[in-house]
């Protein structure tokens, strides 16, 4: 049997969706197993036991209709028993159309319900403490008779990549038998980022509570953005900062937030990748992100606050989403004062 999985786009999509090559190899331990992902994702997955094949969606296929139209026709030569289509989106619903594939399995769209065999309505909310990103991911495996509930994504990080990334970090001068803490000081864009005096005082509070060494995880294109939320912390927590130590690439952030304490900072696919290497998170969410969707396994090594939980009024019943055009706004109101009591809990159990 041949599978293909179909997840385009963000890195933390990419991380979510692989849970189910782990409940498909578990139901099909002998098929190929194939995720097409775009290029810039693979970080995430690399050395994922479950996957046989990664096929690579680039820039080229998503920017020519003709190049879209040659690869979907070229992947069909492959022969997939089964597409899963978690992306769902017209690049995917061409794909699946070209691959010839008995069982075609997406999400429920009025408009694409007959390029998919199986046509899978998402749920609107859920009990389970997973969150609905990992629901409803599940539920499209449904068609093939697998029943599977909270499957956490996993990073599989090499014991060279671990060793490297420890010796990175003694050779800066941290000191791996006190704590360590990665700080997500920004978000994916404008609208998913903590207002920079909010995070700088949120950082404060972390080196009063713990005395705890501190790394920001920012890319070289956003060292200017980081450094301004530096500037704006207290000069006694600057003396905790390790500014220029970050990974360079994706696998190295990876490697070095296995040796941390915990991740704290701005919802996104950081804190997903933190999770998914059973390192402790608190995630501050945008406005306009809807924590049902992706506040993954919340426990209480998990915790995550949005602005809806101090202030429903100001979503007058909209959901989220609809207030993605008033995120700044937003922000402002979500004052750091709101969740410093479970901040500082959180932190405590970090160090205890």
């Amino acid at each position: 049997m041949k599978i293909l999985v179909i997840q385009q786009k963000m890195i933390g999509d990419v991380l979510t969706s692989s849970i189910m090559f782990e409940v498909l190899r578990a139901k099909y331990p002998n098929a190929q197993l194939d995720y097409l992902i775009n290029t810039h994702t693979l970080a995430v997955v690399e050395n994922n036991p479950n996957i046989s094949n990664f096929i690579f969606f680039t820039k080229k296929e998503e920017h020519s209709k003709r190049a879209l139209f040659k690869f979907a026709k070229n992947l069909r030569k492959n022969n997939y028993s089964v597409i899963i289509d978690v992306y769902s989106k017209l690049s995917s619903n061409i794909i699946t159309l070209f691959s010839g594939a008995n069982t075609t399995i997406s999400y429920y769209k009025p408009y694409t319900t007959f390029v998919y065999t199986n046509n899978i309505k998402r749920y609107k909310n859920t009990k389970s403490k997973s969150g609905l990103a990992i629901v409803n991911r599940l539920q499209l495996l449904k068609p093939l008779g697998i029943e599977a509930t909270d499957v956490k994504p996993k990073v599989y990080l090499t014991e060279v990549e671990i060793k490297n990334s420890k010796t990175l970090l003694e050779s800066n001068g941290i000191n791996l038998k006190k704590p360590l803490y990665m700080i997500g000081v920004l978000g994916s864009g404008d609208n998913k980022t903590y207002p920079f005096a909010y995070m700088a005082k949120v950082i404060d509070r972390i080196v009063e509570q713990t005395k705890g060494q501190l790394l920001f995880n920012y890319i070289p294109s956003q060292k200017e953005q980081a450094q301004t939320i530096y500037n704006l912390c207290k000069e006694e927590t600057k003396q905790y900062i390790f500014f220029d130590v970050f990974g360079k690439s994706l696998r190295e952030f990876l490697a070095i937030t296995k040796h941390c304490n915990a991740l704290i900072g701005n919802e996104g696919g950081a804190i997903n990748m933190a999770k998914a290497l059973d390192i402790k998170t608190f995630a501050i969410f945008s406005p306009w992100i809807s924590k049902d969707d992706w506040s993954l396994f919340e426990n209480n090594d998990n915790i995550a606050v949005h602005l809806k939980d101090y202030k429903p009024e100001l979503y007058n019943n909209k959901k989220e989403k609809e207030m993605k055009g008033e995120a700044y706004k937003l922000y402002q109101e979500f004052s750091p004062m709101f969740f410093f009591d479970k901040l500082n809990g959180f932190l405590q159990q970090t160090i205890s």
